[in-house]
């Protein structure tokens, strides 16, 4: 046998490089998982006697071009039906949008931090990520972000509200960001939790498509439509870009039940959307009363709060483990936590105030002055 294949089989070093992306711990017995954004109610009766129709068909492939759902979503969003695109997930189509546009000597920019999975899909897509410092309320910096853009720039990714932070890009600002922009260039906007949003100020994508031919706008039923488990988003925007993105998708890749989960979750909505108005309502809850405890938490409009917990990040996540409460660390930086169910709350806020009248003066998780 000869040295190389002792050594094992050879791989890409960069993507040897990338860490994989991890979910959270799991919730320890009689716990609360507040680690992942599930959406905490369970599903509606409605949906799941819908997907439970679906499986006697196993054994079949799905109608995976899915032209039911998305000429549902073209009517509702005023598109032709080649402008809506489906994927397992909002994340399974940013890999395809990426993995279309961008490759090898190519740049795609973004700001950090952001969503976690963002810097593996680029690396996997042979391109180079560059990341654009977030503010230092956690929110985007779209002059810097614009500033960044090169020759070499082949998308950029916007994300509202931003994961993990919670902070929203008002439609004044992502506006003046897409005049400042190349119109060749690919911009990807990130509403994976627009549901959730309650600031009148924020942008809207889809109805900003028809001023915009290089804008593409992702969003999912994973989160206020509580499908996460069957994986299931959708794309809206130029029909061309979108087809580029179907030939880098995996054949397939959506399933009869999470497409039938969507319809059913449409015909549902009134219902699911009255749940989206009670977390919303509970995060709003939760932030400010963390920010009486001593926190200073950023502007929340996704379905999570972010605690900045800066070198006692990973001290911080094993006191709410402890606690029975798993969250989403990300070291050395700060904590988000999802909005849970309502006996979470207490315990959580419990948990908070230990931890933050224990850190030492003039960290920046606790207010100054």
């Amino acid at each position: 046998m000869s040295t190389e294949h002792t050594r094992g089989v050879r791989l890409r070093p960069e993507i040897v490089a990338v860490p994989a992306y991890k979910q959270g711990r799991p919730a320890p017995a009689d716990g609360f998982k507040l680690s992942s954004n599930e959406n905490p109610f369970p599903p509606l009766p409605s949906v799941v006697d819908a997907v439970t129709r679906v499986l006697s068909d196993l054994n079949r492939y799905p109608n995976a071009g899915g032209g039911d759902l998305r000429q549902r979503l073209a009517d509702r969003h005023g598109v032709d039906v080649e402008q809506v695109h489906l994927g397992n997930g909002s994340v399974s189509l940013l890999s395809q949008l990426i993995s279309a546009a961008a490759g090898v000597g190519d740049e795609v920019v973004y700001s950090w931090r952001s969503f976690e999975a963002y810097p593996g899909l680029v690396t996997v897509a042979g391109a180079t990520s560059v990341q654009v410092p977030n503010r230092a309320d956690g929110s985007h910096d779209l002059d810097a972000l614009a500033a960044a853009i090169t020759d070499r720039t082949r998308a950029v990714i916007v994300c509202t509200p931003n994961n993990p932070t919670g902070t929203i890009v008002t439609a004044a600002d992502f506006e003046r960001f897409m005049g400042a922009v190349p119109s060749d260039l690919l911009v990807l906007l990130d509403e994976a939790y627009y549901e959730f949003v309650t600031d009148d100020a924020s942008v809207d994508g889809i109805p900003l498509l028809g001023r915009y031919p290089n804008l593409v706008v992702l969003r999912t039923f994973s989160k206020a439509y509580g499908l996460a488990a069957l994986r299931i988003g959708y794309a809206v925007g130029p029909a061309h870009v979108l087809d580029a993105a179907r030939s880098a998708a995996i054949p397939l890749s959506v399933t009869d039940a999470a497409r039938i989960a969507a319809l059913a979750s449409i015909e549902a909505e009134d219902e699911l959307m009255e749940r989206v108005a009670r977390i919303a309502m509970r995060r709003d809850q939760l932030r400010d009363a963390l920010i009486a405890q001593g926190w200073v938490v950023p502007e929340a409009q996704g379905n999570f709060v972010w605690l900045a917990t800066g070198d006692q990040t990973a001290e911080a996540n094993d006191a709410f483990f402890d606690a029975g409460l798993t969250v989403r660390a990300f070291v050395p930086e700060g904590i988000r936590i999802s909005v849970g169910e309502q006996e979470s709350v207490d315990k959580l806020l419990e948990v908070a105030a230990d931890i933050v009248r224990n850190l030492p003066n003039g960290h920046p998780a606790k207010r100054l002055g």
